[in-house]
């Protein structure tokens, strides 16, 4: 059984994940979607906020679960015996990254492929962070993530800052 993870801080999840996710979902047995437990990277949402996001979002894929870790992705991985690392691409400037992170999870856990998945073009411009810089500013995020996660965010940020306030 193949089955593979789909690291992310998901904070907060957006279409283009999901995308991704079902991309993933279709190549392996069982797609494990880990959420990074970070507090260094000062996400807007808790871990077990984002979890809760994400459990509605994943009900149409009968071989995915979630979970949250820390610590190092390989061990993560190792600990689940998983064959591979699902990273989604949206242009090139995420490849460098990417690519250099994959080469170093490759050296600490070598039984451990990476798998770049790119997302429908339509998700290409999409990132968690614009998706909250728009919703910070009262913008409409509903074509970006799941109604869900606009309410989460609309809850979050409460009235539209002032355009004062953009600084």
């Amino acid at each position: 059984m193949r089955h593979c993870i789909y690291p992310g801080t998901f904070d907060p999840i957006t279409y283009g994940h999901l995308d991704v996710l079902g991309r993933a979902a279709k190549l392996f047995d069982r797609v494990t979607v880990a959420v990074a437990d970070n507090p260094g990277k000062a996400p807007l949402f808790t871990a077990a906020e984002r979890l809760e996001m994400l459990r509605p979002n994943l009900a149409k894929f009968a071989n995915v679960t979630v979970t949250t870790f820390d610590g190092l992705l390989v061990e993560f991985c190792a600990s689940q015996k998983a064959d591979a690392i699902i990273r989604g691409l949206r242009a090139l400037s995420d490849f460098e990254f990417e690519f250099n992170m994959a080469l170093m999870n490759r050296h600490l856990q070598p039984k451990v492929e990476t798998i770049f998945v790119m997302p429908n073009e339509q998700f290409s411009y999409t990132s968690s962070s614009l998706v909250k810089q728009v919703a910070r500013y009262g913008g409409d995020v509903a074509h970006f993530v799941p109604p869900n996660v606009a309410a989460a965010l609309k809850k979050a940020y409460g009235p539209a800052q002032n355009a004062d306030d953009r600084g």
